[in-house]
């Protein structure tokens, strides 16, 4: 498959956006909060592995190490700087405090191939970083892979009304692609169904952030490390007459509040099927066993 994104080029942008993340990132935390909170469906389950992918600083992780004390909680991000963000261990609670508390488990690996074995995970948890990988089935197929028999996934990504103010302006400035594509919900709900993926819970939200400026939108970009990651962007930085152009298009969405800026994203629960069932691989369906579940007939002899 063609690449459609720069995974070199992602991973740079997340590196450099390391020290301003976690101050840029109020909507990435409020998706996160509401991702957070369907930890209830597992009702009295204590999971004892959870992955958090594409941690970021691992501010879920250590969430969910609060959450859950003895578990062991990784976080795993394609930015080594990112997870260096991320403390070993929190602290807090008694647990904390007697130096019980597991610590903090970090893993720079790219979500694309996770370096975990195969059922080994309870809970997967991932917020907003699915939007970086063009081959959502096979992301998907690797979650499956190396969760557990009804094991939970918990993800987001943004949609494709995110951005389309910002998208229309460099459009109409030149022909080259400034803006990501997007997945609908539609595309999202499929690749989990392809993978599949059971009883899955999708959810789609969009809302409006305004900013005094086109130039203060972008820096806020580049602080959560969302620049222009498109293999077939332009190699070279983008000219003043054409970011001119741009931001005077941009205009004409002004309203009382500033500069208006759409994000549409997309969150999803789903529950990983038992051994046996089948999974989509390229044009073939194929069913895993536990070598456990493979009979062995024993001879005797005399």
């Amino acid at each position: 498959m063609t690449r459609l994104f720069d995974s070199a080029h992602v991973r740079r942008a997340f590196s450099r956006a390391s020290a301003t993340y976690a101050g840029a990132a109020a909507l990435q935390r409020d998706i996160e909060a509401h991702l957070l909170e369907s930890l209830d469906y597992l009702d009295d389950r204590v999971p004892e592995v959870v992955l958090d992918v594409g941690s970021g600083p691992a501010h879920a992780a250590l969430a969910m190490r609060t959450r859950w004390p003895k578990a062991r909680i990784v976080a795993v991000d394609l930015a080594l700087p990112m997870l260096q963000q991320a403390p070993v261990r929190t602290g807090s609670g008694l647990l904390g405090k007697l130096g019980l508390q597991r610590p903090l488990d970090r893993v720079c690996a790219d979500l694309r191939d996770l370096p975990f074995a195969d059922n080994s995970v309870d809970v997967l948890f991932s917020n907003l970083c699915l939007q970086w990988v063009e081959d959502l089935p096979a992301a998907f197929a690797g979650f499956r892979r190396v969760l557990k028999p009804d094991g939970l996934l918990l993800c987001s990504t943004f949609g494709p009304q995110s951005l389309i103010e910002l998208r229309e302006s460099f459009g109409a400035a030149d022909d080259a692609p400034h803006v990501s594509p997007f997945a609908s919900i539609g595309a999202f709900g499929d690749a989990l169904m392809h993978a599949g993926f059971r009883n899955p819970v999708l959810d789609r939200e969009v809302a409006v952030h305004h900013h005094p400026d086109m130039a203060t939108l972008m820096r806020e970009l580049r602080a959560i490390g969302a620049t222009n990651a498109l293999a077939t962007r332009r190699r070279a930085m983008t000219g003043r007459a054409r970011f001119a152009a741009a931001a005077a298009h941009y205009e004409q969405f002004r309203t009382d509040a500033g500069l208006p800026a759409s994000w549409e994203w997309i969150t999803a629960m789903a529950w990983s099927p038992p051994h046996g069932a089948p999974i989509r691989e390229g044009e073939q369906e194929l069913a895993r066993f536990p070598a456990s579940a493979i009979p062995v007939r024993r001879r005797t002899t005399g």
